[in-house]
């Protein structure tokens, strides 16, 4: 026999299974619905009798408690009680169409009787309280008589509820047993059901459906839950069977590729928003020493698999100098010439690494044990810094490449911000510097003489201020041109500057006159000072278009604090020196009197 007309034969004989079981079904549901109604039946009997019960001896205890107290509130529950008792009494009439038989409601009619006999003496004894008899109302209440037909009331309802019980047992065990009957015919049809059912599944569909199911239903539940490393089956069969296992590895492999690209997606985003938190913060930055401190922060965290150095180049002795590090690395100088890294030389990134053939930095120490990658800091085509990396840990290409993109990355903001520094300060210098002689101008003066001063009162530090000028400058405009003024002008902005190197501050602060301020000198210390700078310009030769133009020599006013009154009147107090060593002959140095540190400004 054909497979086909197996399970055709089988799908008949279970449909007719399963009719034949849901008509037993259907009539034990409805003896299951003749049970219920009689337990519902006997309930609603049982709690009309002993509401019945239960208001009769409420009115027993609200008549006596009125005869012992005389509390009008008894008689008030009383009166409800009683009318609750009517309404109970009412619907007991009706228990006939309710179902109860005749000898049921004989038994309970005598129970009413009862209570309506107990609630006439009742009202017989209020009636005696209410005159003011209180022994006849009690001898009513709480004589043996009234005792006995309560008790009376009591077995009549017990009686009913009895008979009621019997019945209702009676009418609810059978239909029980005509329930359990069908249920059980029910249940042996839906077992042969099953069984016909299971034996169709068993030997038709379970080898060659249900074991491969299960297997690619496990797979798909682990696959469902982001559990990719469960592999799917390899069912070699041409089917339908096979063409899942197919599909299923396939979405394996694509969720894999999925995942890989969220955790590189969640990745580069991470380092995406530090880059952006860090470039935020750079350009905030007012001073070198804060984006120093940024970047010491920040890089860290953006490539914690390179250690590395961050250097910046001085301009004036050509060197490369560290400005901070992070991740302890361990071969490259703190401070080496720009031509020691070929980064720098050839102006673009150097990773000398692996088998490649190439030239490690000279800024390198010992054996190059860890690959390294030197990143050049650029601005206009000029090196201002170095990004310096040591590789710790193994990579592969893709990783490596990524790695490097976020450095290279890092390296241009850094590059960026510190150019930007660079031009910020220049442009600082240039305003605050003069042009002809390149020393601070007045601008650069007024700063820098009122933190001095606060620095001085703070420390109880000596300060000295020079005020100098040129002796007839006039002169050598007029003789021998604007131009050779201008070289005077320089020649003695270069002593001055010279001077005093790095032990004080040298300024122009317009036409001929300039003025030094000497932070740490005493009175004799700065004289001392003064009387080398006026030798030096007394001995400088300055020669313009191949001509000499003459001995130069300059006036000067000395104050110093705290000899000459308040810090901030020094400048005052050492021009009117000035203009008294100007009165008396000039090239000659005038100390400041105390006289003059007490003149208004």
């Amino acid at each position: 026999m054909r497979l086909s007309t197996i399970t055709n034969w089988a799908y008949g004989a279970t449909v007719l299974l399963t009719l034949a079981s849901g008509t037993t079904m259907l009539f034990a549901s409805g003896a299951e619905q003749r049970e219920r109604a009689a337990v519902a039946q006997r309930a609603s009997f049982d709690q009309l009798t002993s509401t019945l019960e239960e208001d009769v001896y409420r009115l027993t205890e609200q008549a006596r408690g009125y005869v012992i107290s005389g509390d009008p509130s008894h008689l008030v529950v009383y009166r409800r009680e009683k009318e609750a008792l009517r309404s109970v009494e009412d619907r007991i009439q009706h228990l006939k169409d309710a179902g109860a038989n005749e000898n049921e409601l004989n038994a309970l009619r005598q129970a009413i009787q009862w209570a309506d006999a107990l609630s006439d003496e009742q009202d017989v004894a209020i009636k005696a309280a209410q005159a003011g008899d209180d022994k006849t109302a009690r001898t009513i209440l709480f004589g043996d008589e009234y005792g006995r037909e309560l008790d009376r009331v009591a077995a009549q309802v017990g009686r009913f509820q009895y008979m009621l019980d019997h019945r209702t047992d009676t009418a609810v065990q059978g239909a029980t047993d005509t329930a359990r009957q069908w249920r059980t015919m029910s249940e042996i049809m839906l077992g042969v059901t099953a069984l016909l059912f299971l034996c169709v599944l068993y030997f038709v569909l379970k080898q060659r459906i249900l074991h491969p199911v299960v297997r690619l239903s496990d797979v798909v539940t682990r696959l469902a839950a982001q559990d990719f490393a469960a592999i799917p089956p390899d069912f070699p069969q041409v089917d339908e069977i096979g063409d899942m296992a197919q599909a299923i590895r396939i979405f394996r492999e694509n969720g894999l590729e999925r995942q890989r690209l969220e955790q590189e997606r969640d990745v580069d985003r991470t380092m995406r928003d530090l880059l952006s938190r860090m470039t935020q913060r750079l350009q905030g930055c007012d001073s070198t020493a804060d984006l120093v401190e940024v970047v010491r922060r920040f890089t860290p965290e953006i490539t914690p698999d390179f250690p590395g150095r961050l250097y910046i180049h001085d301009i004036r002795r050509n060197m490369m100098l560290q400005a901070c590090d992070w991740l302890d690395p361990k071969q490259s100088r703190n401070d080496f010439p720009a031509s020691a890294c070929w980064a720098l030389r050839r102006g673009q990134v150097h990773k000398p690494r692996g088998g490649m053939v190439d030239i490690a930095c000279e800024h390198l120490e010992g054996e190059t044990a860890v690959p390294t990658i030197c990143i050049p800091l650029a601005a206009q085509g000029e090196s201002i810094g170095l990004l310096y990396f040591e590789q710790t840990r193994e990579m592969d290409a893709e990783h490596l490449d990524r790695a490097e993109k976020y450095l290279e990355m890092l390296a241009e903001n850094i590059g960026l911000a510190l150019a930007n520094l660079r031009l910020r300060d220049a442009l600082r210098e240039m305003a605050m510097a003069d042009a002809l002689t390149g020393l601070p101008n007045r601008r650069h003066f007024d700063a820098m003489f009122e933190a001095l001063v606060d620095e001085a009162e703070r420390n109880h530090a000596p300060l000295a201020c020079l005020m100098v000028d040129i002796d007839h400058f006039k002169r050598f405009n007029d003789s021998y041109g604007h131009d050779a003024g201008d070289a005077v002008l320089r020649a003695v902005g270069a002593v001055l500057g010279d001077s005093l190197r790095e032990q004080g501050f040298a300024f122009r602060l317009g036409g001929e006159e300039f003025v030094l301020l000497m932070p740490g000198f005493t009175l004799e210390q700065a004289l001392a000072r003064s009387a080398q700078i006026q030798q030096r310009i007394r001995d400088l030769r300055v020669e313009h278009r191949g001509q000499e133009l003459g001995p130069i020599t300059a006036s000067f006013g000395l104050a110093a604090w705290p000899d000459h009154g308040a810090a901030v009147r020094l400048v005052t107090t050492a021009d009117a020196a000035l203009l008294r060593a100007k009165g008396e002959g000039r090239d000659q140095i005038m100390v400041a009197t105390a006289r003059e540190g007490l003149l208004p400004g």
